[in-house]
C-alpha cells in the first residue's frame, strides 16, 4: 500500500492574498497564525472536517529566495462551476476540463501568482 497524501502547501509571495483567494474559491477557512517560525505568514488550512486533507498557505521562505511552489487537486462537484467561479477571482484556465479516459473530469488552473492547480469533478 503506497503513502497517502496528508498536507498540502501553497507558497507564494503574498500569503494573505492566497488565503483570502482559496477562502472565496472553496469556502477554506483558516486557523488563526500561532507562535513558531513564521507564522504570521503561515495559516493552516481546514477545508471540510472529515473529507480530505488539510494544509498551509505562506510565503515562508520566500525572502530567502525560495521559489514558490503548489501541488494539490481539489474534488469538486462542478468542474465548470469552479473554473468561471475561478476566473471572477484573478485565476486563470490553463487545461480542460477533459475525461480522463476510463477515469473522471480534470482541468488545471493557475491562481493569481501563477501556481497551477488540479481539480476534479468528484
Amino acid at each position: 500500500m503506497g503513502n497517502p497524501v496528508v498536507h498540502f502547501e501553497v507558497i507564494g509571495k503574498d500569503a494573505n492574498t492566497l488565503r483570502k483567494f482559496y477562502t472565496q474559491a472553496f469556502n477554506w477557512h483558516f486557523d488563526p497564525p500561532s507562535a513558531g517560525v513564521n507564522a504570521e505568514n503561515y495559516g493552516l488550512a481546514q477545508t471540510q472536517a472529515g473529507v480530505g486533507i488539510d494544509g498551509g498557505i505562506g510565503n515562508m521562505g520566500a525572502a530567502d529566495g525560495y521559489a514558490g511552489h503548489v501541488t494539490f487537486y481539489v474534488g469538486v462537484p462542478d468542474i465548470k462551476a469552479a473554473l468561471d467561479m475561478i476566473a471572477t477571482l484573478g485565476g486563470k484556465r490553463v487545461m480542460g476540463p477533459e475525461t480522463v479516459p476510463g477515469g473522471p473530469t480534470i482541468a488545471l488552473f493557475t491562481d493569481p501568482e501563477d501556481h497551477v492547480i488540479g481539480l476534479v469533478e468528484t
